[in-house]
């Protein structure tokens, strides 16, 4: 499976599928560190580096229809891109944590 990510107007890039502009704004490893931290291991605190995690939290709230299909997709995505992140976690590490995630939703 390929992941596309368009550049919107405001030259940002974005991922080109259904609610992919909101996982842009929430970041595709945080959001992965978040629900892994609320559904799989309390312990795992990797998302409290960012200074926006309070809206970032709020967006993924309001997003939880897409919550399935961004996992799946991230599932699939280029470890160097998820490697491009200030959690501290590689791209595989991400990987891996998406499928009990996956399992509990």
């Amino acid at each position: 499976m390929v992941i596309s990510v368009t550049r919107a107007t405001t030259g940002r890039h974005t991922f080109s599928f259904e609610g992919g502009e909101q996982l842009t704004t929430i970041g595709a490893t945080f959001f992965v560190s978040y629900l892994y931290y609320r559904h799989v291991d309390s312990t795992h605190h990797n998302w409290e580096r960012i200074k926006t995690k309070t809206s970032r939290i709020t967006t993924i709230s309001n997003s939880e229809k897409y919550h399935r299909a961004w996992l799946e997709r991230i599932g699939y995505m280029n470890d160097a891109n998820l490697n491009r992140n200030t959690l501290g976690l590689d791209g595989a590490a991400v990987k891996v944590m998406v499928r009990p995630i996956l399992k509990v939703l």
